[in-house]
């Protein structure tokens, strides 16, 4: 279920670029946001098929668009082509290890990258905005 923080900036963002609130936005949103892992928009697709038969791939895709220009979501486009949306609100901020494998995600927070890329940021006269760290290996399980 979201919460009135979510639909509430969901309407906002909709109505300064003119366009329609509706429940079958609300609902990939509300999928995304249940997303205990980072979903491939065909996974957001079979999860919607339940309440809302009637969303197309194309309604998914732009509205998934439309979730990460609000800052409600997060796109990886990772190097095996697929891309997978995270919920964005109320993380904290995290990068991603990624296996080339089995695409396995796992998410890692290190106060010391974070120092290193703030530091980057000043001593190249960078003013942040924002950031995105994937790294790119093969995991324990695939090692094996």
């Amino acid at each position: 279920m979201l919460d009135e923080k979510d639909k509430s900036a969901l309407h906002d963002f909709l109505l300064r670029e003119g366009l329609k609130f509706s429940a079958q936005r609300l609902k990939v949103l509300e999928v995304v946001r249940r997303g205990a892992r980072h979903l491939t928009a065909g996974e957001i697709y079979k999860h919607t098929q339940a309440k809302y038969p009637g969303i197309g791939y194309a309604t998914i895709y732009r509205t998934l668009r439309l979730l990460c220009q609000a800052g409600l979501c997060v796109e990886l486009k990772c190097e095996d082509g697929v891309c997978r949306y995270e919920y964005a609100g109320g993380a904290v901020h995290h990068d991603h290890l990624i296996c080339t494998k089995c695409g396995r995600i796992v998410e890692v927070v290190d106060p010391e990258i974070e120092r290193l890329q703030e530091r980057l940021f000043k001593v190249n006269g960078f003013l942040p905005q924002r950031h995105r760290m994937e790294l790119y290996g093969i995991c324990n399980r695939c090692k094996k």
